[in-house]
């Protein structure tokens, strides 16, 4: 029984520290002291006057799904951002002799919606979709 008393103080300090936030725990440059301490050119020293910040990446890319029916693939793309993407369907057949396809690309600007289709005689081995920028 005292054991488990002993445990109890711990293991409620050690859930706290679990809980609390990255950014909210200390950083040692944060803190006073030389190894902290910032040099007069640089960006941090004038206030962030003039400091870029490192380019975010930007989502982007339409986003498909594919659907085969025999010998018959059907992709439609949708691109929920921005920028405009450019996708090609492309359908590889299981058969030899049987000619493999590539559609020409097509542009999906923002918020649109694009179908594009291919086949094969016989059966389709794999379909998938590239992105162009």
């Amino acid at each position: 029984m005292r054991l488990s008393r002993r445990f109890v103080p711990v293991s409620a300090a050690v859930a706290l520290v679990l809980a609390v936030p990255y950014d909210a725990m200390s950083h040692p440059r944060a803190q006073g002291g030389n190894e902290g301490s910032v040099n007069e050119g640089s960006p941090r020293a004038a206030g962030n006057k003039g400091a870029r910040r490192p380019a975010v990446p930007q989502p982007f890319g339409a986003e498909c799904r594919i659907t085969v029916t025999g010998s018959r693939a059907v992709a439609y793309c949708h691109n929920p951002y921005v920028g405009t993407d450019r996708v090609a369907l492309h359908v590889e057949c299981a058969r030899w002799w049987d000619i493999d396809s590539d559609s020409a690309p097509v542009e999906v600007g923002p918020a649109t919606t694009v179908r594009l289709t291919g086949r094969c005689w016989k059966e389709i081995r794999a379909v998938w979709i590239t992105h162009e920028d």
